[in-house]
């Protein structure tokens, strides 16, 4: 998606890091680049709207649910593994291995 205008910040790189701007997970300097984008390219910015909208639509009808403590345990292993550079199994590494009876 591109408004075909030049703009300091591609469009190309705004969208690909959009959930790090909504979540607030980028660098300031980035989140003011973004903002000034935001206010360069309605496109985008329409993409932004869109994108806040389902994420607080989520957290509204979601939000209220409580993790399972093995789901979590789960996800921040991956997240361990990921972060110091290891290789991530497409498998569960976490689960039990099954047994000749339970197949």
């Amino acid at each position: 998606m591109s408004c075909g205008e030049p703009h300091e910040t591609d469009c190309s790189e705004v969208l690909d890091h959009l959930y790090e701007f909504l979540d607030s997970e980028m660098p300031d300097v980035d989140r003011v680049k973004f903002k000034q984008h935001f206010n360069e390219c309605s496109p985008c910015l329409e993409k932004y709207g869109l994108e806040e909208a389902v994420k607080k639509l989520v957290k509204r009808c979601c939000g209220h649910d409580d993790v399972p403590t093995d789901l979590r345990s789960k996800v921040l292993g991956r997240l361990d593994l990921i972060r110091s550079g290891q290789a991530v199994p497409d498998h569960d590494v976490t689960a039990s291995p099954v047994t000749p009876q339970e197949s």
